[in-house]
């Protein structure tokens, strides 16, 4: 991303809900995280699968006004040349962790960088609010995303095996955490 393509981060403003949904782009489902807990200590291993899947999340149906102008929660938004190309949204959880709702960036701008930049926005929101850390679900069949957080700093922290049981091909939900020093 040159200087010609500047990126501009800013909290979402009532003008700009019709942006919410145009980050959600399809993503390749291409392997799983196959998590196992040892000592009271989570690792992984991956497998990668021979077929691919594009698959898209549902659009969140949410009261976007409610993330505007509070001290609990808010959602960025990422601009390039005016276009919106990537979102973070976040809460300030019981447990004073700063969850991670969504995270999306537009097909295109994938790998650009732009996800590690929404991370560090929320970040700096969650030591703001003097929260612990960041925290967030995935599920093990998204393992491009698990990927991502792991390059992040993130680490699994735990496994859900039932809370997906309505949906048959995904295993486990996997909690991943990033804490502050």
């Amino acid at each position: 991303m040159g200087s010609e393509h500047k990126l501009i981060i800013s909290p979402l403003t009532a003008d700009r809900i019709e942006d919410i949904h145009k980050t959600n782009d399809t993503f390749t489902l291409f392997g799983k995280v196959v998590p196992h807990l040892q000592a009271g200590t989570w690792s992984y291993t991956e497998v990668l699968w021979d077929e691919t899947r594009e698959i898209r999340f549902p659009e969140d149906q949410l009261n976007w006004s409610e993330y505007i102008n509070q001290d609990d929660k808010i959602l960025f938004l990422a601009y390039m040349n005016h276009t919106c190309v990537g979102q973070i949204r976040v809460i300030k959880d019981w447990n004073r962790f700063c969850y991670i709702e969504n995270i999306a960036t537009k097909q295109e701008y994938r790998g650009s960088g732009i996800g590690a930049l929404l991370l560090n926005k929320a970040e700096e929101w969650a030591k703001e609010k003097e929260l612990i850390g960041m925290s967030l679900e995935a599920q093990d069949d998204n393992l491009g995303a698990c990927r991502f957080y792991v390059k992040q700093g993130f680490i699994l922290g735990g496994v859900d095996t039932l809370k997906q049981s309505y949906t048959p091909n995904i295993e486990a939900t996997l909690y991943w955490y990033k804490l502050f020093k």
